[in-house]
């Protein structure tokens, strides 16, 4: 149990830092499910009880009192330590004693308490919920009001919640590194085999570039191979991890808690490259007609882009999906050179699109590995990128998806720096005996 918690406070505050936009949300039920049902039920049933009291002659405020109770634990729960005055305030507008005697004397104002707890929250909510706050103002009836005040304070929660997640990720980042490398430590003195799934991931990746280097040699009748460098085969690693396939290798344990970002980069990837080889293709097809005219080209990809959204799902066809990209840039492409006074695109010429971009689905399409191969070197610039270098080239053919590989670049290059800086130690280690292992393999052959 110890160890659950541990992993699952060190996953919490890696989101935190790699995930700028983290916000804490309230756990809501999916709509139509079972729980959702109970949920209401429990919740109806509940303030249809405190009516019924609150409807009495004379009135029970026994459950509206214990609802004031909570009300004044969550506006004490929003102050600071110096916020005395305040808190003395609250402490005495909300005196549950007192309440509880003008209850069974008759003389509760139900009413002023609420106000009370309404001007304590207009002081302490986010702007963005002071719309919230000024309608509870026109709610007359008590057990509607006292509702919309526990409906408001639980937005109010929240929003102070992802106030303290803000306020503390600059002290995070700076301590998060020792933080995970620590508790990734003990989990590892537990579990000594903690890292072979991480070594067999670097052991896959020199291979690679040794049979690479090996085969590149041969051609070039090279005297004999060069050695490899630690940095190359860790970030050529890295672009493994982008064509992962997650149903069948276990991903590398020091990676575990971004398993979903490579899987979501991952899924990104292809189909940015699928869409920069379809507009290679189209482009090539029309040629100078269509080039430069504005809007052409984002309009193009759009298309693209909306036909492949479901390419992820078991329902989605490729070869409908791809003879329907082939109809609609024909289409296209007509429209636009007749709009131009340009020359028809030709039936030949349509047929022939329509088969290149159809033969996009298959992966070893030669302009689906071309399109690929310049992605993973640009991705692969990006990762060896630094600040005395040039600034990083797009390669040929990619302009289509520039702003988009650009964030997925920048994306990936923050993962994979924080991983580096947390697991420094463990890699260094493993990459030395990998890479020692390889040396000697190299000379005995």
């Amino acid at each position: 149990m110890e160890t659950a918690k541990g992993v699952t406070n060190m996953a919490l505050a890696h989101e935190i830092v790699l995930n700028g936009n983290f916000q804490v949300k309230p756990p809501e039920p999916a709509e139509g499910s079972l729980e959702k049902r109970v949920k209401d039920i429990m919740h109806k049933a509940f303030w249809d009880s405190l009516e019924a009291q609150m409807n009495q002659d004379p009135p029970l405020y026994d459950h509206a009192i214990k609802l004031v109770g909570e009300i004044k634990e969550t506006l004490l729960s929003f102050l600071v330590p110096t916020q005395g005055r305040l808190r003395g305030q609250i402490e005495e507008a909300l005196d549950l004693s007192l309440i509880q005697q003008q209850a069974e004397n008759g003389a509760l104002d139900i009413g002023r308490v609420a106000q009370f707890i309404i001007g304590m929250m207009g002081a302490f909510c986010a702007p963005c919920r002071d719309e919230d706050v000024k309608k509870l103002h026109d709610i007359t009836d008590a057990v509607p009001l006292l509702k919309a005040i526990f409906s408001v304070l639980d937005k109010m929660k929240i929003d102070m919640a992802n106030f303290a997640v803000r306020s503390i990720r600059p002290q995070l980042l700076q301590h998060s590194v020792e933080y995970e490398r620590k508790k990734f430590q003990e989990f590892l003195d537990k579990q000594p085999n903690a890292l072979d799934f991480t070594r067999k991931w670097l052991e896959d990746s020199a291979h690679i570039l040794r049979n690479r280097q090996e085969q590149s040699d041969v051609a070039g009748a090279a005297a004999g191979p060069s050695s490899l460098q630690p940095l190359t085969v860790h970030n050529h690693a890295y672009l493994c991890l982008l064509k992962w396939d997650h149903s069948a290798v276990p991903f590398p344990e020091t990676l575990l808690m971004d398993q979903v970002r490579f899987q979501e980069m991952q899924v990104e990837l292809e189909q940015l490259t699928t869409v920069a080889s379809v507009l290679l293709i189209v482009y090539n097809s029309a040629g100078e007609a269509i080039s430069g005219l504005p809007g052409l080209m984002d309009h193009l990809k759009s298309t693209v882009r909306v036909l492949l959204a479901e390419r992820h799902t078991p329902s989605f066809n490729a070869e409908e999906a791809f003879a329907t990209i082939g109809e609609r840039m024909c289409a296209e492409l007509e429209e636009c050179l007749s709009k131009h006074a340009f020359s028809p695109f030709s039936c030949d010429r349509q047929s022939a699109l329509k088969g290149q971009i159809a033969a996009v689905k298959c992966p070893d399409n030669p302009i689906l590995k071309l399109i690929d191969s310049r992605i993973q070197t640009y991705l692969l610039a990006f990762l060896e990128f630094s600040p005395h270098k040039s600034p990083v080239a797009l390669p040929g053919g990619l302009a289509p998806i520039s702003k988009e590989l650009e964030d997925i670049a920048i994306r990936l290059g923050r993962l994979v720096n924080f991983n580096k800086l947390v697991y420094s130690p463990f890699y260094q280690d493993l990459l030395q005996d990998i890479l020692t292992d390889e040396e000697n393999a190299t000379v005995e052959t």
